[in-house]
């Protein structure tokens, strides 16, 4: 079915495509996003929507395969449970001007259209603040100093360090408990010292956060579950 700048394929479950067009596109392509499972059809100028509907038709089969790989996205709602440090917090929106953690519960003011927006923003400030306290911690007791932090919503790393000193995470490392998010900042601060995966960076990662090789095989294990969150759309 063919909506305005959109496609969906019928099926159990329906998936929705969006249409793209493309100047600078030679033929038709087809994306999934591994972030957030969106699908992409980039159609070029010149080429018609019902080619690229047919293009997509064919193609059915592999992207189901595919979507099944990534896992299945979970768009949260008010009443849904929000990992939050190791924990689960169920979404409920109140009347106090400020987000709060209450009991088991993230409340957040406002419209519930807007709870999972507001528990976003809360969420990366969160990040921000326990990934600066952990870096700057762990940069302290090996005698080193970082540039920028950054937070990105990256799917292919946890957190990087770049060769002048920069300091990369993902935001939802503040999904984890809170070990696990100190594991990934002190492996980003050991590269501060060590550029490098050799025996000299393990050893200071070891030195800096003993019990690394539980919290690294946690997020091996449960990190993807953490990144089939959504909060917007």
């Amino acid at each position: 079915m063919l909506h305005m700048g959109r496609c969906v394929l019928e099926g159990n479950p329906p998936i929705a495509v969006a249409l793209k067009r493309s100047a600078r596109a030679r033929r038709l392509s087809l994306r999934i996003s591994r972030l957030d499972g969106r699908i992409t059809l980039t159609i070029p100028n010149g080429v018609a929507d019902r080619e690229g509907v047919a293009f997509l038709r064919e193609r059915e089969g592999w992207l189901r395969g595919h979507l099944d790989q990534l896992g299945e996205m979970r768009r949260v709602q008010v009443g849904d449970l929000v990992p939050f440090e190791g924990r689960e917090l169920r979404l409920e929106v109140g009347s106090s001007r400020r987000i709060e953690v209450s009991g088991a519960a993230l409340v957040v003011p406002g419209r519930a259209e807007d709870a999972a927006a507001r528990a976003l923003a809360f969420l990366k400030a969160r990040a921000r603040d326990r990934l600066a306290e952990a870096s700057d911690r762990y940069a302290a007791e090996i005698g080193r100093s970082y540039g920028k932090l950054t937070l990105r919503d990256t799917r292919s790393r946890w957190g990087s360090c770049t060769a002048h000193g920069g300091l990369m995470y993902s935001w939802r490392l503040i999904m984890a408990p809170p070990d696990v998010l100190d594991y990934v900042a002190a492996h980003e601060v050991a590269h501060l010292q060590e550029l490098h995966h050799g025996p000299e960076f393990w050893e200071l990662v070891a030195r800096i956060c003993p019990d690394f090789e539980t919290h690294r095989r946690w997020l091996r294990t449960e990190g993807d579950r953490l990144h089939r969150i959504r909060f917007t759309d």
